[in-house]
């Protein structure tokens, strides 16, 4: 029982986690792209705002592992 539960604290972690810096990241390269036309330095924010979106997508995709590995057990 105790896996299970283990199991379902980090779907739940992973996927919030995820979905959370999904998002962020998408409103930084927006923001990184409104910079770039109006003729400021944007390379290093838009590089990193692609590391937060990537991050994101990252984590939403292993927390369906752990979703899998849950419906697997039950």
């Amino acid at each position: 029982m105790a896996r299970k539960d283990s199991e379902q604290l980090w779907w739940l972690l992973k996927a919030i986690t995820g979905l959370v810096l999904t998002g962020a990241g998408l409103s930084l390269c927006i923001d990184a792209g409104i910079t770039r036309f109006q003729g400021k330095p944007w390379f290093a924010y838009g590089t990193a705002s692609l590391v937060v979106f990537q991050s994101g997508l990252c984590l939403m995709m292993d927390s369906l592992r752990h979703r899998m590995r849950r419906s697997a057990d039950a």
